[in-house]
């Protein structure tokens, strides 16, 4: 039972930390019964602003009933706890939210008008700061997606998300930067190519994001391999004494409303063409690239599924890059089955490891893919001239120095690890003989994911066939890697029910 200190000034309530893991939701706990409710008339969900000595938080309230929170006490999320600054037994002053003119923008463009480029400044300023709800989020997020940016709002979002966060200036001609845009389990190329580029002198500050729908981002697989949370300070050095790092991009604020609006178009599974397009470009900029390699995977369950809505991301991306002064080559790459064997944060590592100390084990398919990309990375910024590229990108690989070059990284970045193994492991066989013939990216993905990535870094899957493959009845196509018991049930009754994800054909 909690503390029920009725001496307290009736305006006044004290901290107490109740270490409820929110991820980014700064909330607030109160009686419904407590002062401060009751002279406010706050109701549950009502938006508050806490201040905490001369910090300030917006939160969203909860209220309960029960005396085990005191009257004059206020539980906070562990993100609220960690933005106050809070010690416990802190005096908090909580009252309603201010106004926020910026939603009259957003109510604007749910009627389907489109806005003005200071619009998109103050909407973005207000959400970097944490003043919108989950609710102002997806309201946000949704009519973006409704009715689609056009070019003009392209640009204007995605300075504006530059504008909120820190930019990082390299004071040289030439930074080197890689993306793709995802849709494809287990297509790790980034740290291949990165390790590549640097290996031949080229600077490459590669800040990469967690996974947003996918079982494993290139942030969550060089996590299993070395420490990804890196300071501005620290990218900066080991760009110095390296050319590159592979760093989590969520750990700087590098476009820091990007990581908010993630959250809320992962809840909602939606990635529209203009979000995707100043989530990335806002990314690069703020890192300080000059020149960007797109990766822009096509097929059926693929993020985009045919070849011309590839090309008009493209002409998009490139359009608004240019605006910044950014140089942009977009690569269409097959998209009809995932790249590699593994998909989860370790199980990708170990394939990455595979290529860079080429081992017979490297899937031909990933090695490939990242000594393309490298490849056309180094035409893009004249290292290597039209069409020689990839036998430059080829050879820093195969002798090796791509991989000596990749542990040097590492190494500054604090120790290089071995990636985790799973505890438990099932194999999915096939219901039939016969070919190879679609593999469903999506439903492979959700699997991984049922599995427990890339929450759990050793979990994800094994695949075993690749398109064209035969096939014989009961052979294993793919195996499941769990920690647990109830996640290796609940993905073995997700691939039983969907065993459509392969197709297998006479």
């Amino acid at each position: 039972m909690g503390r029920d200190n009725r001496s307290q000034h009736p305006g006044q309530l004290t901290a107490r930390r109740l270490k409820w893991h929110t991820q980014d939701d700064a909330i607030i706990l109160m009686r419904t019964d407590c002062p401060v409710c009751r002279s406010e008339g706050l109701t549950s969900r009502s938006r508050v602003l806490v201040s905490c000595g001369e910090t300030e938080v917006i939160a969203t309230l909860h209220q309960i009933e029960d005396e085990w929170l005191a009257l004059t006490e206020a539980g906070l999320s562990e993100a609220a706890w960690k933005r106050l600054g809070a010690e416990p037994g802190s005096a908090l002053k909580i009252s309603h939210a201010p106004t926020l003119p910026s939603l009259s923008d957003v109510r604007q463009r749910m009627t389907g008008k489109r806005l003005p480029g200071d619009a998109y400044d103050r909407i973005i300023t207000d959400v970097a700061a944490g003043l919108y709800s989950d609710v102002h989020l997806a309201a946000f997020v949704s009519t973006c997606s409704t009715l689609p940016l056009d070019i003009h709002e392209m640009t204007s979002l995605t300075g504006a998300m530059v504008k909120v966060g820190e930019q990082l200036d390299w004071d040289r001609e030439m930074v080197l930067d890689k993306h793709c845009i995802g849709g494809l389990p287990g297509n790790r190329t980034t740290p291949i190519v990165v390790a590549i580029l640097a290996s031949l002198g080229l600077i490459i500050p590669k800040t990469s994001s967690r996974a947003i729908t996918s079982p494993a981002g290139t942030a969550d697989t060089m996590e299993t391999l070395t420490p990804v949370d890196l300071s501005l300070s620290e990218i900066r050095r080991v760009v110095d004494a390296e050319g590159g790092c592979l760093a989590w991009g969520g750990a700087v604020r590098l476009s820091p409303a990007d990581d908010i609006l993630i959250r809320i178009e992962r809840a909602l599974d939606i990635d529209a063409e203009g979000q995707l397009i100043a989530s990335v470009l806002s990314k690069k900029i703020a890192a300080g690239a000059t020149h960007v390699v797109l990766d822009l995977p096509v097929g059926p369950t693929a993020k985009l599924r045919s070849e011309s809505d590839a090309r008009a991301l493209a002409q998009h991306m490139t359009i608004v890059a240019g605006e910044f002064g950014l140089k942009t080559r977009c690569v269409f790459s097959d998209g009809l089955q995932p790249v590699g064997r593994g998909i989860g944060p370790a199980l990708e590592a170990r394939d990455v490891l595979h290529v860079l100390q080429r081992s017979q084990n490297a899937p031909p398919d990933l090695r490939e893919r990242a000594i393309s990309l490298a490849g056309t990375a180094l035409e893009l910024a004249g290292t290597a001239v039209p069409g020689t590229g990839v036998a430059l990108a080829r050879e820093a690989l195969d002798s090796g120095s791509a991989w000596t070059k990749f542990q040097a990284i590492c190494a500054a970045q604090g120790g290089m690890r071995e990636p985790p193994r799973a505890q438990q492991t099932v194999p999915v066989t096939a219901i039939r003989a016969g070919r190879l013939s679609a593999i469903d990216n999506r439903k492979l993905s959700r699997l991984a994911k049922l599995a427990g990535a890339p929450a759990r870094p050793a979990a994800g899957l094994i695949l075993h066939k690749r398109l064209g493959d035969e096939v014989a009845f009961g052979e294993p196509v793919v195996t499941i890697h769990a920690e647990a018991p109830g996640e290796i049930a609940y993905a073995m009754a997700y691939a039983i029910s969907n065993a459509d994800m392969f197709t297998i054909e006479d």
